[in-house]
């Protein structure tokens, strides 16, 4: 199979999330996540060349966003409110074909809820209300 076989665009992944063990839904835009690390690099006498010796893991923290539904984010909102800063979250990624099937790995990300944001408001404005939600990620993503 040559590279490129299965390329994808980014509107072709299913992102969810759970708080506390609740499935608060899908959402549509993902940020964040990426997984980075200390940099630790040695340098030896003699003006001999670094050398690397890696460091800790820094996951990324994930902000997710969708359309606000009055009646649906407005029925989630005291309980995200009631869970920042204090509930376990998790968020996983799937990638879908160009048919909306599943395929492939799901990437999972673990956390606490650290912000919850709702649309703002601009009475001249015309753009999509989305809610906003932050995680603080706290575990290396899973691939499985």
């Amino acid at each position: 199979m040559a590279h490129g076989d299965n390329a994808t665009r980014q509107d072709t992944f299913k992102v969810w999330l759970f708080v506390d063990h609740r499935n608060v839904g899908i959402w549509d835009k993902k940020t964040g996540g990426e997984l980075d690390s200390d940099e630790l690099k040695y340098y030896p006498g003699n003006m001999a060349p670094a050398i690397s010796l890696g460091g800790k893991k820094l996951p990324g923290n994930i902000t997710l966003q969708r359309e606000f539904d009055g009646q649906v984010d407005g029925d989630w909102l005291p309980f995200l409110f009631a869970s920042a800063g204090s509930k376990r979250a998790t968020v996983h990624q799937k990638p879908l074909d160009f048919d909306g099937n599943g395929y492939g790995k799901t990437i999972t990300w673990h956390g606490i809820l650290k912000k919850v944001q709702v649309p703002d408001h601009d009475s001249e404005g015309n753009a999509a209300a989305l809610i906003e939600v932050e995680i603080s990620v706290d575990k290396v993503p899973a691939a499985a």
